[in-house]
């Protein structure tokens, strides 16, 4: 079984896809980007979009009682990999070892021209 996850506390879908999907024991977020979900609009500045994409995600994670802490796997997509430090820094400042899996890839372009996107898979039972 499947069930759909959903808050107004990060951006609604803006495509054929759910914010996330829960099953007995994971949570798959979809990629999340720096929008304001109360705005809909991307934040400015690098470091901002790094720290809006990761709160959407907690955002989406709280609504089925999960944390950061949960997180076992991360994609994350950048429009230029020389952003990759930052996202390492806001990281250590968000997780605790161990750090979750995580692969991340240059991209051309992403959605609504954001600079970054963050795919997760949390585990709903440590």
């Amino acid at each position: 079984m499947k069930k759909e996850i959903k808050t107004s506390n990060a951006p609604e879908a803006i495509g054929t896809y759910s914010q996330a999907i829960a099953t007995e024991s994971l949570l798959f977020i979809s990629g999340q980007i720096p929008l304001d979900p109360k705005t809909m609009n991307i934040v400015d500045g690098i470091e901002n979009q790094i720290r809006q994409t990761f709160l959407n995600v907690e955002n989406i994670l709280k609504e089925e009682n999960l944390a950061f802490e949960n997180v076992v796997k991360l994609t994350i997509l950048l429009d230029d990999l020389d952003n990759f430090e930052l996202v390492n820094e806001v990281m250590t400042d968000l997780f605790q070892k161990p750090y979750p899996a995580r692969a991340a890839y240059e991209v051309s372009k992403l959605p609504k021209n954001s600079s970054i996107e963050i795919e997760t898979i949390a585990v709903k039972i440590l």
